[in-house]
């Protein structure tokens, strides 16, 4: 029997009973609908990480006061606030004089909440940072409209701002934000340059902030300590050396602070290798349990198919037996209900992918970004295919076996 024959006769036999048929795809259609979709949020969880790291240039990296090792538990984090001193811009400076293989380098303060003002209008919640100029270079921030600071206006600590997209939206809403003025615990600050907008994440917009000159941040808001401390970003001369770029910013740091040989680190480097390490390690588990429970649904899915298959075979016991009668062999019989099964699991495994997809796009638009790649939809087919095969072996075995006298002789 031929290929085409064999998917007439299993398509014939699923739209001969259309209400059963839907009710077993329906198993299959839902898992692969839940699995798809929890992947997808997966893939694209991972994928704003790395556009995130992306985002602040992919061959740079930031000196802080803390390293990831130092935030396991409350005990590491105390033992490291007593042993970490915060990073002063002398430090930076002695990294930036000394350094040959690092072509950028600039500071950017922690970031405080606090309310801005324009005119009776009010926004609450804002985040308020501080950077240097350079900061803009080595982040590669996109500007909408306006400029970025000016060395001068750092150094001065002129009462400038930059701002995101839904700060300009809400409190200027005839588009003049550039030149226009803010107040910020009472004091007045102008607005110089609004960054392209960049949505929100988890449902947290990213461009309700107001980024300050570093100088300026620190004058006005308690200095650069403690919640407001600074941390350096920096960039290699060459990505090729980006290691070496590394490690002769950490001995700068160490000599710095004269820490003696083999002795811990007192401040922490953090490269956006070791970011997506810990990502992975912290939440690697995490997303296998998550990936597992759609998985489940995928093997009641295949139970399903299963015992619908075993059923089908009772049921077609004498027209089995007359197959049998007319030449029919046992590995065409066998081939017959497996693609039965094979089909009606692929089908299901089609319009979940398909219902999967339209998901994606209203949770991305509504929610969070998800991703379906060509690899994972490929996947989901095969996969579901593969759930056909295993839930279809054993009645298709079973039918291939039944003896044709017997068969003919059952009602």
């Amino acid at each position: 029997m031929s290929f085409v024959e064999t998917l007439k006769l299993a398509l014939d036999a699923i739209l001969a009973h259309k209400l059963r048929s839907f009710l077993t795809l329906l198993g299959m259609i839902i898992a692969v609908t839940a699995f798809m979709v929890v992947l997808s949020l997966l893939q694209g969880f991972n994928a704003y990480v790395d556009e995130k790291i992306a985002g602040i240039g992919s061959n740079s990296f930031t000196v802080r006061r803390f390293t990831f090792d130092d935030f396991r538990d409350t005990d590491t984090i105390a033992a490291a606030q007593r042993r970490n001193k915060e990073l002063t811009l002398e430090e930076m400076q002695f990294i930036k004089e000394r350094s040959a293989l690092i072509a950028k380098i600039g500071a950017k303060a922690l970031p405080n909440v606090r309310e801005i003002k324009r005119g009776s209008e009010t926004l609450r919640d804002i985040q308020i940072t501080g950077a240097e100029p350079i900061i803009r270079e080595i982040e590669n921030i996109d500007i909408m409209e306006g400029r970025y600071f000016t060395e001068s206006e750092n150094n001065n600590a002129m009462r400038v701002a930059f701002v995101g997209s839904d700060i300009a939206k809400k409190l200027f809403p005839q588009g003049d934000a550039v030149g226009g003025e803010i107040s910020i615990q009472g004091i007045p600050y102008r607005i110089i340059g609004v960054q392209t907008e960049k949505g929100t994440v988890f449902g947290q917009p990213q461009d309700s902030f107001v980024q300050l000159p570093l100088k300026t941040y620190g004058a006005n808001f308690g200095g650069l300590r403690g919640s407001r401390g600074i941390f350096f970003v920096a960039q290699p001369r060459d990505e090729k050396r980006y290691n070496d770029a590394v490690e002769e910013a950490r001995t700068l740091m160490r000599v710095r602070r004269k820490i003696p040989l083999g002795e811990k680190d007192t401040f922490g480097v953090w490269t956006p290798e070791a970011i997506t390490g810990i990502r992975d390690r912290l939440l690697g588990p995490t997303f296998l349990v998550i990936i597992m429970v759609p998985a489940i649904a995928l093997i009641v899915g295949a139970i399903v198919i299963m015992n619908i298959m075993l059923v089908s075979v009772t049921e077609r016991t004498k027209e089995i037996g007359i197959r049998k009668s007319l030449g029919a062999r046992q590995a065409d019989i066998l081939r017959q209900f497996l693609f039965e099964s094979v089909t009606l699991s692929a089908i299901g495994g089609i319009i979940g992918l398909i219902l999967a997809q339209l998901l994606g796009i209203v949770i991305t638009n509504f929610v969070f970004q998800t991703r379906i790649p060509l690899w994972s939809a490929a996947f989901a087919i095969l996969v579901s295919g593969g759930v056909g095969v295993l839930a279809g072996l054993f009645p298709a075995w079973k039918a291939a076996r039944l003896d044709p006298i017997e068969a003919l002789r059952s009602e």
